[in-house]
């Protein structure tokens, strides 16, 4: 079966070529391990692990700058749909954006002052 919706071209970026080619033409399915090493998932957990790790991650992401985090989520999403030029001059409109913000600011302070910082999203 074709893989639709874009599958065929995200999966060549994501793991080259010869994978992709191998995994489409054959249909065989990857175990969790493999997909890490092919860096289609981020990790491997044991399952009691599981969801543990994933509030544990959760809150460590909303504890950053919500505006940023969003930045950051657009940035890399467009490496997979642009050029890298165009990739490149999306994130460094992104990133003067981010530098005028207070959360920056906040950011910068609280590294100087050795202190968690106090983001409120602006």
């Amino acid at each position: 079966m074709l893989p639709g919706m874009g599958g065929t071209q995200r999966l060549t970026r994501a793991v080259g070529k010869a994978k992709a080619m191998e995994m489409c033409l054959t249909g065989r399915l990857i175990d969790a391990h493999e997909a890490e090493r092919a860096g289609l998932v981020a990790r491997v957990l044991p399952l009691e692990q599981l969801l543990p790790e994933a509030l544990a991650v959760a809150a460590v992401i909303a504890g950053k700058s919500l505006p940023v985090a969003m930045m950051v989520k657009e940035s890399v999403n467009r490496a997979f749909e642009v050029s890298l030029a165009e990739g490149i001059r999306f994130e460094r409109r992104v990133f003067h954006a981010a530098f005028a913000s207070h959360d920056q600011k906040e950011g910068m302070n609280a590294f100087i002052d050795k202190r968690q910082p106090d983001f409120k999203d602006c």
